[in-house]
């Protein structure tokens, strides 16, 4: 059975965020046209359909960490900030759009918050993991253009072994008449 982590990880977060645009929960803020996606940002993203992408990247990091919460979201979105001739400090990720995203994904019944133990956060649901693992099928469905048939390569093998039968045939010729 394939899983979300049989396929690349840039192929499943593109395709699940063509699917997300899809289901009616999940639809940017009226802000997300304008809004940096954190402090260490100097400009809006340039991709129309982020909102989708940072969305279907938060359901994919949840399905990996577990139970994880918006501040652990934040370190992981985060980035190093360019402040000219100073050092370089880290700096976390928007909260806001971390926080209207997961809302998003546990009204759409991606994602729900669970406490284990001491641990508390969201995790996802099966139906996310259904959701997720349908579209690894699909990507690992789709092959790529310059992957070989098995056909063509039987094919070449036989045009190989026969190649090789001329040869031996030829100096077999070759040694009765010397």
């Amino acid at each position: 059975m394939t899983t979300m982590y049989d396929v690349d990880a840039q192929e499943l977060v593109s395709k699940t965020a063509e699917e997300l645009k899809k289901v009616p929960e999940i639809n940017p803020p009226v802000w997300a046209s304008f809004v940096k996606t954190g402090m260490h940002k100097e400009r809006p993203p340039v991709n129309n359909d982020w909102w989708y992408v940072r969305a279907a990247s938060v359901l994919r990091a949840i399905y990996r960490l577990g139970p994880v919460g918006v501040s652990k979201l934040r370190a992981k979105y985060g980035g190093k900030k360019n402040r000219g001739h100073k050092k370089e400090h880290f700096y976390k990720g928007s909260g806001n759009i971390l926080r209207k995203s997961l809302q998003q994904l546990e009204k759409a019944g991606f994602v729900k918050f669970v406490e284990k133990g001491v641990h508390k956060g969201r995790v996802v649901t099966p139906k996310g993991k259904s959701f997720l693992d349908k579209i690894a099928v699909q990507i690992q469905g789709i092959k790529p253009k310059h992957e070989i048939k098995v056909p063509e390569i039987v094919e070449a093998k036989k045009e190989v072994a026969e190649v090789k039968q001329e040869q031996k045939a030829v100096k077999k010729a070759e040694e009765k008449k010397e």
